[in-house]
């Protein structure tokens, strides 16, 4: 009798640890904060946001882990401080100390973008994620290795667990825990944002600002960079805005979309970025030709260029720009300051969560 009890006790443990290391765990949803005046934020269903994913994230995107020599990680060049940009930097440094091509993007509000990178090489957050890793100028690690290291690190283990469950370690599933940080990398607090919801009220300088970049008659930046209709600062498309006197097409020496398409009327256009923390992001453009903001303004002011696949929203590209008053352009920078999201760049949710703060 005493040995039946015990057989049954033994067998009851046994049931009990097999159905528990069975058990599926199951991530817990990760809440968005309630945004005012922005697009619906459109959800990636093969991808679901989870406090573990993120976390997860959060790591892998601080880690060195992911360059062949272990010197740099995605945070390397992609500052918290700089809205997830690499200013003051035109360009960024790869592993071996090669210049990229392109200025740095920052990273924030992605989830609304439906093309990555300033000529649209990758269509998801995802996808985007891949590349630097690869990319012999840049981080230099192929995906098989990176995924292998993660394999054999105690750290990451029970993290991928618990995010992930008993998906495999592969590209696609630490593309996919990246992708959900920044995902949350939200920029939604500025000055802008608390005016939007009434809590105070421009100056008047602000003002005057605001209204110039939204009449067409006067800044005509809405068409491209609308912060009227909704929060987003960007369009999300692809623009050609007359940076170079370019008479024939073929000729662009960087054809940005068109290198991606192939299609000729896409050469010279690249992705239109928000104007929310523009003054944290310099210098500006694709190529990083502007350092400050007056340069910015300046140009699209007097120095807009006639050019083969030149957006037809610039309308007065015929008279080289819209011709703003020195007054007119003091009160456009302080509209532009308002968009600088401070609680942004210092929320400890974004931070490097090697370091205790």
């Amino acid at each position: 009798m005493h040995k039946r009890n015990i057989f049954l006790a033994l067998a009851i443990l046994i049931f009990f640890l097999a159905f528990s290391f069975s058990f599926k765990t199951t991530p817990t949803p990760y809440k968005f904060p309630e945004l005012f005046y922005f697009p619906k934020m459109p959800e990636a269903a093969y991808n679901p946001v989870t406090v573990e994913g993120v976390e997860l994230g959060r790591f892998l995107f601080y880690d060195s882990i992911l360059s062949a020599d272990y010197s740099i990680s995605c945070a390397s060049c992609h500052k918290q401080k700089n809205a997830f940009s690499n200013a003051p930097n035109a360009f960024s440094k790869g592993i071996k100390g090669d210049l990229m091509k392109r200025n740095t993007p920052a990273l924030f509000n992605l989830a609304w973008y439906p093309a990555f990178f300033w000529d649209g090489r990758a269509t998801t957050i995802e996808e985007q994620i891949l590349h630097p890793v690869r990319e012999h100028t840049e981080m230099n690690l192929n995906w098989k290795e990176a995924a292998e290291r993660i394999k054999r690190s105690k750290f990451y283990k029970p993290k991928f667990k618990l995010a992930f469950d008993k998906q495999e370690i592969d590209s696609t599933v630490v593309c996919k825990a990246i992708g959900q940080v920044l995902r949350t990398l939200l920029s939604y607090r500025s000055k802008y944002d608390k005016m939007l919801r009434g809590d105070l009220q421009f100056t008047h300088e602000e003002h005057e600002g605001y209204i110039i970049v939204n009449d067409q008659t006067m800044g005509d930046c809405l068409h491209c960079h609308p912060t009227d209709a909704h929060a987003l600062g960007t369009s999300q498309t692809f623009s050609n805005n007359g940076l170079d006197a370019v008479l024939d097409s073929k000729t662009y020496k960087d054809k940005g979309l068109g290198g991606v398409t192939g299609k000729e009327k896409d050469n010279g256009k690249f992705k239109i970025p928000s104007l929310r923390n523009i003054v944290l992001t310099s210098p500006y453009m694709h190529d990083g030709r502007f350092i400050t903001l007056e340069e910015v303004i300046n140009f699209y002011s007097e120095g807009v260029n006639q050019c083969a696949n030149l957006d037809s929203k610039m309308q007065y590209a015929h008279q080289k720009g819209v011709k703003l008053s020195a007054l007119q352009k003091k009160h456009v920078i302080a509209f532009l300051n308002t968009l600088t999201d401070s609680a942004f760049i210092t929320d400890p949710a974004f931070s490097n969560p090697f370091i205790k703060h």
